[in-house]
This record gives C-alpha cells, structure tokens and sequence, in this order.
C-alpha cells in the first residue's frame, strides 16, 4: 500500500473555478492564475514521484517507545541457537540475502505456499531449496518471543535484519547498528526469484548487472561477497569447477590442486553428492574474518564467482585490500549490509 505527499496539493482544484470566472474580467490575472495552477501541479506531481519512488526511511530508534527490548529479545534467541546449531548463523544470513535480492526486503522469503495453491511462494522456488532451516527456525523463534511481548508491532523483515546482524557479531565480525521500520511484504511468487538471485557460476558482468539493479555498487559486490567467508554450499554449486569447467571437460585451472582433490573426494561427478557440502573458506570456516579475500588470492575460492571477483582487474584490487585489512572490511560489510537492507523497503500504513 502507497501513500502520497499530495495531501497540501489538493488545493489547485479550487483554482479552476476561480480562474474561469475571472478570465473574462482580467486577461493578467488570467495569466498569473493558469502559471500557478501549473506550477503548484508540477510540485505536486514531483512530490508523488519522488515518494514513491524512494524507499521509506529507516530509523535505528524505530520501536524506541513500542518495543524497547526488542534488540534483548531477539539477542536472546540468536546466542542460544548459535550455541546449539552454529550453522544457523551463516543460513540466518543467506536467508536476508534471497529476501532482499527477490523485491526488497521484505520477509517475503518467510511466507509459507497457500495449501492447493498452484502459484509457489519464495521459499518454494527451486534457487532456494538448499537455503537451511535454522535460518527459517531462527525468525520463527524470535518472531514468537517478540509477539509475546510486543504483539502486533514489529516486523518479521526487521527481525530477520537483525538477527543476520547477531549471527556476524556471535562469529568474530562487526556489531553495527541496525536501522528499522521495514513493512512485511504479503505477496511471495517463486516466479521472482531465478532472475534475482545471483548464481554460483556468474560472472563479474553478470554479477555486476543484478547488483547495478539492485542499486548496488562494485564495491559493494566484493563486500557483500565477503558474507563467505563462514557457510556451506552443495556438491552442485560448484561440481561443474572439478570436472567440466565451462563445457571444456577439464577442471577450473584457477582452483589450487589440492582443493580441487579434496572436492573431488567428497563430490563425484555425477551422483552421491545431493546432501553434500564443502565450506567457502577452508581456512577459517566457523569465524567470520576476511580470510574470504585470501583464498581467492590462493586460488582456494569454492564457487566459480567468488574466484571471478580476483581475476578480474575491476575488482581485484579491492579483493587484495579487503585481504589485508580486516577492520576495512567489517566496516564496508557494516556499511553494505545497511544498504542491502535498504532495498525495495515497503511503505504503507
């Protein structure tokens, strides 16, 4: 639901009759009434452009007076399930990506399909079968433990923001503050979904031109790409890397030797690997750093578009930076995750 800022505008649909009946005694005033009519309608109509067209602000004190505690209650929920199933943390993140990627953030992701419904929602799309249920189990939790003390007020996309936000502080990484104020979306259409949300064998141009669409930038990119350096992906992100490398029937010769082994150990070519998974950072792979950045250098990347963001020279440099300066990147990731979680913000009332 849209609302505009026409409410002060309204008025020049009392000039008409003013400036009819005036017209035959007076051809300036004429003049001067037809240049405010189409002055204050131009106004307007940019004023309902403009407010539908940028996103509602966020504000980190949003639910200062309905929902106080709601940063405790959440928190509470998060540490425990860290504790219990650590794997939550990097499927609790994922699960804000698909959401914002697929028309903004939103907790469309969250919305369950219509029992004999034909039309699938998100989460039933085939791009996000593999997306965990600690991610799932998480918002659910925290949604209940909120609604019990704060009923009807805050927002499973707030919630989902800020549980994302626990998990990469619970991991090693930033605490930043969370801006909030997200409407919950009610329509959720597996349609959307395979045309935004980046692929595991994308190239820089086309990972470049989802994120453009986004309103995303290079740098945010590399940064947002960093989000690997804790998580798992299936055999079948990356099997085509360690056996036919882009149709040619020999491996990714920008994969170390010795990983590419490993993989080859735990995921044949073809079949026994559905349930099978490998960390995106083999070095550090329950710690959110920036180890993500030094294996690209060392040609350790799981996926064949994290390996991309090294090769090529647009994004190199910045891979290189980002891998030798950690605070650097936990305060670009801070910064880019405050912009993701800005995308296609619902606004309403």
């Amino acid at each position: 639901m849209y609302f505009f800022t026409v409410l002060s505008c309204p008025a020049y649909t009392t000039i008409m009759p003013s400036l009819s009946s005036s017209s035959s005694s007076c051809s300036t005033c004429t003049f001067l009434l037809s240049f405010l009519f189409a002055l204050t309608a131009s106004n307007c109509a940019a004023r309902e452009i403009s407010s539908t067209s940028s996103p509602r602000q966020l504000s980190v004190d949003y639910y200062a007076k309905t929902c106080p505690q709601l940063e405790q209650l959440v928190g509470s929920v998060t540490s425990q399930q860290f504790k219990e199933a650590p794997v939550s943390g990097p499927a609790t993140i994922r699960l804000l990506f698909h959401d914002c990627f697929v028309q903004g953030c939103d907790a469309s992701i969250l919305i369950s399909t219509t029992p004999g419904s034909e039309v699938l929602a998100e989460k039933d799309a085939e791009d996000n079968q593999d997306l965990r249920v600690e991610g799932f189990q998480t918002i659910s939790k925290a949604k209940a433990l909120v609604e019990s003390k704060c009923p009807g007020v805050v927002s499973s996309a707030d919630i989902l923001a800020i549980a994302a936000r626990d998990y990469v502080h619970l991991a090693g990484g930033p605490y930043y503050q969370v801006k909030k104020g997200r409407w919950d979306g009610k329509i959720s259409m597996a349609s959307r979904v395979p045309y935004n949300i980046p692929r595991a064998n994308f190239t820089v141009d086309q990972q470049l031109k989802l994120f453009n669409s986004k309103g995303l930038t290079l740098e945010d990119l590399v940064v947002l790409s960093g989000a690997h350096t804790f998580g798992f992906a299936h055999c079948k992100q990356f099997v085509s890397r360690l056996y036919n490398y882009r149709g040619s029937k020999q491996p990714d010769p920008d994969m170390d030797p010795r990983l590419l082994k490993a993989l080859r150990m735990s995921c044949p070519q073809f079949g026994g690997n559905s349930d099978t998974v490998a960390p995106f950072d083999v070095t550090t792979p329950f710690v959110f750093d920036h180890a993500y950045y030094g294996n690209l250098e060392a040609k350790l990347g799981l996926l064949a578009s994290d390996q991309a963001l090294f090769l090529d020279p647009r994004t190199k440099p910045l891979v290189l930076q980002l891998g030798t300066d950690k605070h650097k990147f936990f305060q670009a990731f801070a910064a880019a995750m405050e912009k993701m979680g800005s995308i296609g913000v619902e606004r309403g009332t």
